[in-house]
């Protein structure tokens, strides 16, 4: 294959790859995608395989990223784009590294799945505490491949998907048209092609398998009220945000004194949903109160505090009706240049747009669920649901239910928000535990355990969901099993090539020789 034609080659498997995730949806096309990859990758040298990796990464993304730039530019949006594709160009090397290790080029396909998890496992945790977006898991939500995630959460549902890439790219080899003479060459193609399916479908049956009997639902509203513009001051007018907010909240009061609408257990508000402080604000104080009295149970309200000073805690309160604060979670991951910046002094040197971030949010250290009256929320806001262990420490904590409180107001009319809206529909099937994820602008749904939309609502859109939820109290294997299958499966990935290497230096068992007397070939001929 001529040079140039790898290089395409691997752009538009990263551009693949891509079109597998929300809102375009494609997934089939995620293995595909790195099927295409793993097969470019195979015998190349280092210098090569890196660069066809980090062709593959930017293809990939810089349009799945591209939501970040939407206000603060290209720079940032292509300077994260880049360093996420420069760990996919680490994964080439690697796989050309360890691939010199084992018997054949087409070995060395095996090899890709668990190095792949290794690269997502280094990208979601470096630098500054990790950036997971992206994950191939995240791709899957209305894959078959979903029920994978109750067994081994992300991290397995990522692993099936590329290992069926895998037996793709062999399937592929038995299949070029050089082989079609060969013995069985066929068969064995059309074989690994059905394994690869069948290792995708095969989530279908753990998915029914992970939906045990729960207890009796609980009646949730969630509250959208988004904001007047979308855009970096989209709080501008803030205590209109808050007003939108209140005034969903009454009219679901006035719906259920009516008749219109059952009443809820709890109202669930979004993140920023107040970025005026409740506590120190009174007429904020008085509007939530408000609200709280008239629907008549506890509020749950995302509030930008004024503390610890100079920093500010972005939390979640649990409103009582009578006005009292009953309970509290701040944020444990501030997201770094966008809550707070890293090495400012730094930083602003590359760009000023660091200087947008004008007040660093502090990271909370308390646990990670609320009691919320008749439930146990365990809270993830935003950015922390991209990171297997946050929600799965909030279910081992007691959580009953998962709250995902959120604002895409700054990322306009991307396709960010519906990536996100996935994570949760995969952390619901993971943690067995129904999800309310809470938009200002959308896009909102509260979500069964098993993944699926109990309701959805708009896209910068006013308006309150409502629906039963079911609670679960049940423990699935993989948070039984937590993060030790990541491990195992990477390290099986790196240890293989050296097995195989000791293998093949071992001295084989030869048969003891003949000794054969110096005329024996003239006595007998």
């Amino acid at each position: 294959m001529p040079m140039t034609l790898r290089f395409a080659a691997a752009a538009a498997a990263g551009l693949g790859l891509d079109a597998a995730f929300p809102g375009r949806g494609w997934w089939p096309l995620a293995p595909v995608s790195l099927a295409v990859l793993f097969l470019l990758l195979r015998g190349r040298g280092v210098a090569l395989a890196s660069l066809l990796g980090l062709v593959f990464g930017l293809g990939f993304f810089v349009p799945h990223l591209s939501w970040s730039g939407i206000y603060v530019g290209p720079v940032p949006w292509l300077a994260l784009s880049a360093l996420q594709a420069l760990y996919v160009a680490a994964f080439g090397a690697t796989v050309a590294v360890l691939g010199r290790r084992v018997r054949t080029p087409s070995i060395q396909l095996l090899l890709c799945p668990p190095l792949w998890l290794a690269q997502e496992a280094a990208r979601g945790s470096t630098p500054f505490g990790g950036f997971p977006w992206g994950r191939v898991a995240f791709s899957q939500a209305d894959s078959p491949a979903l029920g994978w995630a109750w067994l081994g959460g992300a991290p397995l549902v990522t692993f099936v998907v590329a290992a069926a890439a895998a037996l793709s790219g062999l399937a592929m080899l038995q299949l070029r048209p050089h082989r079609w003479g060969g013995p069985g060459h066929v068969r064995a193609g059309f074989a690994l092609l059905v394994g690869a399916a069948t290792l995708v479908a095969a989530g279908a049956p753990l998915l029914a398998l992970g939906q045990d009997a729960r207890s009796d639902g609980l009646s949730v509203a969630a509250v959208q009220g988004n904001v007047a513009e979308p855009g970096l001051e989209f709080n501008a007018e803030r205590r209109a945000v808050l007003a939108n907010h209140v005034d969903g909240t009454l009219r679901l009061a006035r719906e259920v004194q009516e008749g219109r609408r059952a009443k809820p257990d709890i109202v669930l508000w979004p993140e920023n949903s107040s970025d005026i402080d409740p506590i120190r604000d009174a007429a904020a104080e008085r509007e939530i109160t408000r609200a709280a009295a008239a629907v008549g149970v506890p509020v749950v309200v995302g509030a930008v505090l004024a503390e610890p000073a100079p920093k500010v805690s972005n939390s979640t309160l649990v409103w009582g009706p009578t006005g009292r604060v009953v309970d509290r979670y701040d944020k444990h991951r501030p997201v770094p240049f966008a809550e707070y910046v890293p090495y400012r002094s730094f930083f602003r040197a590359i760009t000023r747009t660091v200087d947008l971030v004008r007040t660093d949010f502090a990271a909370g250290n308390g646990a990670h669920i609320v009691d919320a009256g008749p439930v146990r929320l365990g809270v993830a806001i935003c950015f922390e649901v991209a990171f297997d262990d946050h929600l799965r420490t909030a279910v081992k904590q007691g959580a009953q239910l998962l709250f995902v409180p959120t604002n895409n107001a700054t990322f306009g009319r991307t396709d960010e928000s519906v990536q996100q809206l996935a994570m949760s529909r995969l952390r619901a099937v993971e943690l067995g535990r129904s999800v309310a994820h809470v938009s200002t602008v959308g896009v909102s749904a509260l979500i069964r355990p098993d993944g699926r939309l109990v309701v959805r609502g708009g896209h910068f859109t006013t308006e309150v969901l409502s629906a039963s939820l079911p609670l679960s109290t049940t423990i699935t294997p993989a948070v039984q099993i937590g993060g030790a299958l990541e491990i195992a499966i990477i390290a099986t990935g790196l240890l293989l090539p050296v097995l195989a290497r000791s293998r093949r230096l071992r001295p084989r068992n030869s048969p003891p020789r003949r000794l054969v007397h110096p005329c024996q070939g003239l006595l007998h001929p």
